[in-house]
């Protein structure tokens, strides 16, 4: 009797072609990254120990407040979009599908931070050090605050800091899109991280 033919194995690329996901990826090589991020970004923060943080979801057109600017006062600010709105819920779907428990929600007092964090993850407490320093004085002291507080952070505990795109930036050097979220880690004293973005 003759020995069946055993097919040599297919290459990635011939694998990727016969899937549906992979001829995906190979016209779109962008897709696979995406979801390679993703996976990164769920499997680290399954690990416990993350520090993740958010700008605030999709805004009314804008660049920051109104002149008549009151931090007490939503009707004052620029807030959330319906767009935005539901980008807050998608990554509290998101969270939830992926089956992760977040601990300690922190959220800068603007009402589009808050929101976003109430959407998202049902929570917040208001921590000031995140508070928006755009067009004010703060940069420097705000951010050594920041990380001076997160060298207390340990697994397995998850944190999610709700804030705006100067805070982030000072932080690690790196500006998020609106809704976007960074998986960081503490380096030194100096700055966080990035080792994982989400968007969705």
């Amino acid at each position: 009797m003759r020995p069946p033919t055993v097919s040599p194995p297919l290459s990635r690329r011939a694998w990727l072609k016969a899937t549906s996901l992979g001829a995906a990826a190979l016209a779109h090589p962008g897709l696979l990254k995406a979801a390679s991020e993703t996976d990164r970004f769920w499997a680290l923060l399954r690990e416990g120990g993350g520090i993740v943080l958010m700008r605030h979801a999709l805004t009314v057109p804008g660049v920051g407040d109104p002149p008549d600017f009151r931090l007490g006062d939503c009707s004052t600010q620029r807030n959330l979009s319906e767009a935005g709105r539901e980008q807050a819920r998608r990554v509290g779907r998101a969270f939830s599908d992926a089956g992760i428990l977040i601990n300690d929600v922190r959220s800068s007092a603007w009402c589009r931070c808050t929101e976003t964090a109430d959407l998202a993850f049902g929570q917040h407490r208001v921590w000031t050090p995140i508070n928006s320093f755009f067009a004010r004085e703060g940069r420097e002291q705000q951010t050594r605050e920041v990380l001076q507080a997160l060298r207390n952070h340990r697994a397995p505990d998850n944190l999610v800091l709700v804030t705006h795109q100067v805070n982030v930036a000072a932080l690690t050097g790196q500006s998020p899109a609106m809704g976007e979220l960074f998986l960081t880690r503490l380096v030194g004293t100096e700055r966080l991280a990035v080792l994982a973005r989400l968007s969705v």
